[in-house]
Protein backbone atom coordinates (compact mmCIF):
# COMPACT_ATOMS: atom_id res chain seq x y z
CA UNK A 1 0.00 0.00 0.00
CA UNK A 2 1.77 3.38 -0.85
CA UNK A 3 1.88 6.10 2.05
CA UNK A 4 1.18 9.18 1.77
CA UNK A 5 2.68 12.10 2.35
CA UNK A 6 1.17 13.18 5.16
CA UNK A 7 1.60 9.64 6.72
CA UNK A 8 5.48 10.12 5.55
CA UNK A 9 6.28 13.93 6.85
CA UNK A 10 3.89 13.21 10.68
CA UNK A 11 3.87 9.64 11.46
CA UNK A 12 7.66 9.55 12.97
CA UNK A 13 9.11 11.64 14.70
CA UNK A 14 12.63 10.35 12.90
CA UNK A 15 11.67 11.43 9.19
CA UNK A 16 9.89 14.48 10.49
CA UNK A 17 13.12 15.42 12.73
CA UNK A 18 15.36 14.43 8.96
CA UNK A 19 13.08 16.86 6.72
CA UNK A 20 13.46 19.61 9.14
CA UNK A 21 17.34 18.90 9.31
CA UNK A 22 17.39 18.89 6.01
CA UNK A 23 15.59 22.04 5.76
CA UNK A 24 18.72 23.90 6.55
CA UNK A 25 20.69 22.35 3.53
CA UNK A 26 22.35 18.99 2.40
CA UNK A 27 23.86 16.61 4.75
CA UNK A 28 25.93 13.25 5.15
CA UNK A 29 24.35 10.38 6.23
CA UNK A 30 26.94 10.43 9.25
CA UNK A 31 26.36 14.14 10.19
CA UNK A 32 22.36 13.08 9.89
CA UNK A 33 23.32 10.96 12.71
CA UNK A 34 25.11 13.28 14.64
CA UNK A 35 22.98 16.09 14.41
CA UNK A 36 19.62 13.59 15.56
CA UNK A 37 21.98 11.57 18.27
CA UNK A 38 20.79 7.93 16.70
CA UNK A 39 21.93 4.84 15.62
CA UNK A 40 21.98 3.91 11.62
CA UNK A 41 19.67 0.98 12.59
CA UNK A 42 16.86 3.48 13.69
CA UNK A 43 17.42 5.97 11.30
CA UNK A 44 18.32 4.48 8.06
CA UNK A 45 15.05 2.87 7.38
CA UNK A 46 13.08 6.23 7.70
CA UNK A 47 15.66 7.83 5.21
CA UNK A 48 14.96 5.05 2.48
CA UNK A 49 10.74 5.64 3.28
CA UNK A 50 11.65 9.30 2.51
CA UNK A 51 13.43 8.48 -0.24
CA UNK A 52 10.73 5.94 -1.46
CA UNK A 53 8.37 9.13 -1.38
CA UNK A 54 10.54 11.09 -3.36
CA UNK A 55 10.84 13.78 -0.26
CA UNK A 56 14.55 13.50 0.10
CA UNK A 57 17.15 13.04 -2.84
CA UNK A 58 20.15 11.35 -2.13
CA UNK A 59 23.54 11.64 -4.08
CA UNK A 60 26.67 9.14 -4.72
CA UNK A 61 28.82 10.58 -2.20
CA UNK A 62 25.77 9.87 0.31
CA UNK A 63 24.71 13.24 0.95
CA UNK A 64 21.19 13.96 0.98
CA UNK A 65 18.73 16.46 0.00
CA UNK A 66 14.88 17.60 -0.03
CA UNK A 67 13.41 17.36 -3.46
CA UNK A 68 11.81 20.00 -5.05
CA UNK A 69 8.58 18.48 -3.92
CA UNK A 70 10.00 17.92 -0.40
CA UNK A 71 11.31 21.53 -0.19
CA UNK A 72 7.36 22.79 -0.75
CA UNK A 73 6.10 20.19 1.83
CA UNK A 74 8.76 21.18 4.90
CA UNK A 75 8.05 25.02 3.94
CA UNK A 76 4.26 24.24 4.78
CA UNK A 77 5.38 21.83 7.82
CA UNK A 78 7.04 23.99 9.59
CA UNK A 79 4.00 26.85 10.12
CA UNK A 80 1.91 23.89 10.57
CA UNK A 81 4.21 22.40 13.74
CA UNK A 82 4.14 26.14 15.12
CA UNK A 83 0.72 26.27 14.98
CA UNK A 84 0.40 23.14 16.79
CA UNK A 85 2.67 24.02 19.04
CA UNK A 86 0.93 27.55 19.98
CA UNK A 87 -2.31 25.48 20.57
CA UNK A 88 -0.66 22.79 22.59
CA UNK A 89 1.40 24.36 24.94
CA UNK A 90 -1.49 25.75 26.48
CA UNK A 91 -4.42 23.82 24.98
CA UNK A 92 -6.94 24.33 27.87
CA UNK A 93 -6.79 28.06 27.71
CA UNK A 94 -7.42 28.30 23.62
CA UNK A 95 -9.90 25.88 23.91
CA UNK A 96 -12.11 27.75 26.67
CA UNK A 97 -11.57 31.37 25.13
CA UNK A 98 -13.36 33.41 22.94
CA UNK A 99 -10.92 33.60 19.36
CA UNK A 100 -13.68 35.18 17.43
CA UNK A 101 -12.22 38.57 18.16
CA UNK A 102 -9.03 37.62 16.32
CA UNK A 103 -9.90 38.08 12.48
CA UNK A 104 -9.71 35.00 10.69
CA UNK A 105 -6.03 36.01 8.32
CA UNK A 106 -4.54 36.41 11.81
CA UNK A 107 -6.12 32.86 13.27
CA UNK A 108 -4.12 31.53 10.09
CA UNK A 109 -1.39 32.89 11.16
CA UNK A 110 -1.34 32.41 14.60
CA UNK A 111 1.92 30.74 14.86
CA UNK A 112 3.93 33.95 14.60
CA UNK A 113 3.38 34.16 18.14
CA UNK A 114 5.97 32.35 18.66
CA UNK A 115 8.05 31.55 21.97
CA UNK A 116 5.00 33.32 24.47
CA UNK A 117 4.31 32.50 27.97
CA UNK A 118 1.42 32.73 30.09
CA UNK A 119 1.46 35.37 33.00
CA UNK A 120 -0.71 34.21 35.73
CA UNK A 121 -2.11 36.54 37.96
CA UNK A 122 -1.19 36.21 41.91
CA UNK A 123 -3.65 35.64 44.08
CA UNK A 124 -3.16 37.66 46.65
CA UNK A 125 -3.13 40.90 43.72
CA UNK A 126 -5.98 39.77 41.59
CA UNK A 127 -7.09 43.02 40.62
CA UNK A 128 -3.59 44.38 40.64
CA UNK A 129 -1.58 44.84 37.28
CA UNK A 130 0.91 42.33 37.24
CA UNK A 131 4.50 43.86 38.39
CA UNK A 132 6.12 42.64 34.96
CA UNK A 133 3.66 43.84 32.59
CA UNK A 134 3.58 47.03 34.41
CA UNK A 135 7.46 47.76 34.45
CA UNK A 136 7.60 46.41 30.46
CA UNK A 137 5.08 48.73 29.83
CA UNK A 138 6.72 51.62 31.53
CA UNK A 139 9.78 50.57 29.68
CA UNK A 140 8.29 51.22 26.29
CA UNK A 141 8.28 54.79 24.16
CA UNK A 142 5.67 53.93 21.51
CA UNK A 143 2.47 51.82 23.32
CA UNK A 144 -1.04 50.55 21.30
CA UNK A 145 -3.86 49.29 23.54
CA UNK A 146 -7.00 48.02 22.73
CA UNK A 147 -9.05 47.63 25.97
CA UNK A 148 -12.51 46.86 26.12
CA UNK A 149 -12.69 46.50 30.23
CA UNK A 150 -11.95 49.16 32.51
CA UNK A 151 -9.20 49.92 35.32
CA UNK A 152 -8.67 52.87 37.15
CA UNK A 153 -5.01 51.90 37.61
CA UNK A 154 -4.06 51.95 34.31
CA UNK A 155 -4.83 56.02 34.47
CA UNK A 156 -1.81 55.98 36.50
CA UNK A 157 0.15 54.40 34.17
CA UNK A 158 -1.02 56.47 31.03
CA UNK A 159 -0.17 59.25 32.69
CA UNK A 160 3.54 58.41 33.72
CA UNK A 161 3.69 57.25 30.18
CA UNK A 162 3.18 60.66 28.70
CA UNK A 163 4.63 62.95 31.08
CA UNK A 164 8.01 60.67 30.29
CA UNK A 165 6.79 61.45 26.62
CA UNK A 166 6.05 58.46 25.54
CA UNK A 167 3.99 57.64 22.22
CA UNK A 168 0.38 55.99 23.17
CA UNK A 169 -2.23 54.87 21.08
CA UNK A 170 -5.28 53.63 22.60
CA UNK A 171 -8.52 52.01 21.76
CA UNK A 172 -11.21 52.31 24.44
CA UNK A 173 -14.35 50.63 23.23
CA UNK A 174 -17.73 52.98 23.70
CA UNK A 175 -18.74 51.56 27.37
CA UNK A 176 -15.74 52.37 28.90
CA UNK A 177 -14.85 55.70 27.46
CA UNK A 178 -18.31 56.61 28.28
CA UNK A 179 -16.81 55.63 32.04
CA UNK A 180 -14.14 57.18 31.83
CA UNK A 181 -15.83 60.48 30.38
CA UNK A 182 -18.20 60.02 33.66
CA UNK A 183 -16.27 59.32 36.24
CA UNK A 184 -12.35 59.86 35.25
CA UNK A 185 -13.31 63.32 32.97
CA UNK A 186 -9.66 65.07 34.12
CA UNK A 187 -7.88 62.50 33.33
CA UNK A 188 -9.59 61.59 29.76
CA UNK A 189 -9.12 65.39 29.31
CA UNK A 190 -5.30 64.98 30.07
CA UNK A 191 -4.80 61.82 28.18
CA UNK A 192 -6.31 63.69 24.87
CA UNK A 193 -4.64 66.78 25.41
CA UNK A 194 -1.34 65.57 25.56
CA UNK A 195 0.64 65.79 22.23
CA UNK A 196 1.90 62.49 21.50
CA UNK A 197 -1.57 60.76 22.27
CA UNK A 198 -4.47 59.57 20.25
CA UNK A 199 -7.56 57.69 21.29
CA UNK A 200 -10.01 55.78 19.32
CA UNK A 201 -13.89 54.70 20.09
CA UNK A 202 -14.44 51.70 18.74
CA UNK A 203 -18.16 50.99 18.87
CA UNK A 204 -17.90 47.16 18.00
CA UNK A 205 -18.78 44.94 21.31
CA UNK A 206 -15.57 42.82 21.58
CA UNK A 207 -13.87 41.35 24.62
CA UNK A 208 -10.08 41.91 24.61
CA UNK A 209 -6.80 43.36 26.10
CA UNK A 210 -4.95 43.62 23.04
CA UNK A 211 -0.98 45.60 24.16
CA UNK A 212 1.84 45.97 21.78
CA UNK A 213 4.94 48.00 22.21
CA UNK A 214 8.87 48.31 20.93
CA UNK A 215 9.55 45.79 23.33
CA UNK A 216 6.84 43.57 23.77
CA UNK A 217 3.24 42.42 23.38
CA UNK A 218 0.46 40.94 25.81
CA UNK A 219 -2.75 39.60 24.61
CA UNK A 220 -5.91 39.06 27.24
CA UNK A 221 -8.68 36.94 26.10
CA UNK A 222 -11.81 36.35 27.56
CA UNK A 223 -13.58 33.14 27.96
CA UNK A 224 -16.54 31.70 25.93
CA UNK A 225 -19.18 33.57 28.47
CA UNK A 226 -17.47 36.52 28.23
CA UNK A 227 -15.43 36.95 31.68
CA UNK A 228 -12.33 37.97 32.16
CA UNK A 229 -10.34 35.75 34.07
CA UNK A 230 -6.70 37.67 34.85
CA UNK A 231 -4.78 35.43 32.28
CA UNK A 232 -2.62 37.01 30.42
CA UNK A 233 -0.95 36.41 27.00
CA UNK A 234 3.22 37.29 26.76
CA UNK A 235 5.43 37.21 23.98
CA UNK A 236 8.62 39.53 22.98
CA UNK A 237 9.47 37.39 20.13
CA UNK A 238 9.75 40.01 16.80
CA UNK A 239 7.00 38.11 14.71
CA UNK A 240 4.66 37.96 17.87
CA UNK A 241 5.08 41.91 18.30
CA UNK A 242 4.10 42.65 14.66
CA UNK A 243 1.10 39.96 14.81
CA UNK A 244 -0.16 42.10 17.88
CA UNK A 245 0.30 45.26 16.12
CA UNK A 246 -1.48 43.65 13.33
CA UNK A 247 -4.75 43.11 15.66
CA UNK A 248 -4.33 47.16 17.02
CA UNK A 249 -4.90 48.15 13.03
CA UNK A 250 -7.22 46.05 12.18
CA UNK A 251 -9.44 47.34 15.24
CA UNK A 252 -8.16 50.98 14.65
CA UNK A 253 -9.46 50.48 11.42
CA UNK A 254 -12.87 50.17 12.37
CA UNK A 255 -12.80 52.76 14.94
CA UNK A 256 -13.04 56.70 15.19
CA UNK A 257 -10.51 59.06 16.36
CA UNK A 258 -11.61 61.45 19.50
CA UNK A 259 -10.60 64.69 19.25
CA UNK A 260 -11.84 66.14 21.72
CA UNK A 261 -14.61 65.80 24.55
Amino acid sequence: MKTSLIDLAFLSEKRKDVLLLLEEGPKAGEDIKTALNVKSTSIMPQIKKLKDGHLIIQDNRNVYKLSGIGEIVVEKMGSLLDTVRVFEENYDYWTKHDLTVIPEYLLNSINELGNYFMLEADINRLFEIPEDFKSNLLESYCIKIFLSYFNPLYLEIYSELIRKGAELHLILTEPIFIRMKKDYCENLKFIIESKNTEIYICNKKVNLENVVTERFCSLVLFDKNGHFDHQRLISYDESAIKWCEELFVYYKDMSLLLDKL
